[in-house]
């Protein structure tokens, strides 16, 4: 069907460019000029037919309004030069042509491009555009796994993308002659799963690659910038590097102590004392969440469990540290003691 509609526009083309020019020109070389131009026509809106289906509605639209942009501007310079030169002439007559070829086809061009801003305005088209929102996943936060446990909670929207490059990393540890390297990657690869099979996240797996990029850090970060994403890590040197860089990231371990419960000077907590602090008389314990406590003087009491007393919190974004003293004493009454 569609074939014989392309004959019928190419005979109409001939047929038509020839009469034209035969009442333009009323010469037998012109008529079949006329022709030739009239088969070039038809080729030419066959050729963009069958082109149009790939192209977006905007995109043609934005074309067919290019175009009728271009000729009006064409005619309007084309009268005004016949006005003040009304004689028919060959001359006359080509610059009409060629100044419509001209115009409609750069009206044309800026139309395909321009499409979506000449419909609906440059503001128009960023505001009707879906914003993706994409997050990073470096390998280790996946290997953490809490980034699971968040994905659960519903509180992370958006799309995240695992780059195949961190898959084969998570891979090649998963390989490793090393037990305990060899586990870090088969939890990695669990948790990715169960991430895939949680129904409200979106994952996507990209092949973006750079080749002439070594460090996987340096790739997360280029492909952060590429996508317009954001990194989500609990790596402290990626988190300072994608800053420096003007890439956002979501740091794992920012988040856990910023919804820790609040610890203040001066509050009294039991803990159990597991091992001597890196000063002389410390004891170490840790809280359920993994949050260090020094206790001044704990030493003493090494494997057994003391009531403490808050003196000062420190809190960073690689964790936060606890320093207390032993109940009922005093800050660095240890040095006391040992001067005595």
């Amino acid at each position: 069907m569609m074939v014989m509609l392309r004959c019928v526009v190419l005979i109409i083309g001939l047929v038509g460019g020839a009469f034209i020019f035969w009442e333009k020109f009323n010469l037998m070389v012109f008529t079949l000029f006329g022709g030739v131009v009239g088969v070039v026509t038809a080729l030419v809106v066959i050729l963009l037919e069958r082109r149009v289906k790939n192209v977006t509605l905007k995109t043609v639209v934005g074309g067919v309004l290019g175009v009728i942009t271009g000729l009006i501007i064409a005619n309007l310079f084309s009268y005004a030069l016949l006005f003040y030169y009304p004689e028919k002439s060959l001359a006359n007559f080509l610059i009409y042509v060629l100044l419509n070829c001209f115009a409609g086809f750069l009206g044309l061009g800026i139309g395909v491009r321009k499409g979506e801003e000449i419909i609906f305005g440059k503001l128009a088209a960023k505001s009707a555009a879906p914003v993706e929102n994409y997050k990073i996943l470096d390998t280790s936060v996946i290997i953490d796994g809490r980034i699971a446990d968040i994905c659960e909670t519903g509180f992370i929207e958006g799309t995240f993308v695992i780059p195949q490059f961190i898959l084969q990393e998570l891979v090649y540890i998963a390989d490793s002659s090393d037990s305990l390297r060899r586990a870090r990657g088969k939890r990695g690869l669990d948790i990715l799963n169960r991430i895939q099979k949680q129904v409200h996240v979106e994952v996507k797996i990209v092949d973006q690659d750079f080749p002439k990029i070594k460090e996987v850090d340096a790739k997360l970060v280029a492909l952060a910038k590429k996508m317009g994403g954001r990194i989500i890590t609990n790596d402290f040197n990626l988190n300072k590097v994608a800053e420096l860089q003007g890439v956002t990231v979501l740091n794992v371990n920012q988040l856990a102590t910023s919804i820790r419960p609040v610890v203040l000077p001066g509050e009294v907590m039991n803990v159990y004392i597991q091992r001597e602090g890196k000063e002389s008389g410390q004891g170490v314990a840790y809280l359920d969440d993994g949050t260090m406590v020094v206790i001044e003087n704990g030493r003493k009491l090494l494997g057994k469990n003391a009531e403490v007393t808050v003196t000062s919190v420190l809190q960073t974004t690689a964790g936060r540290m606890i320093f207390t003293v032993l109940k009922g004493g005093k800050p660095m009454d240890y040095f006391t003691s040992a001067e005595k």
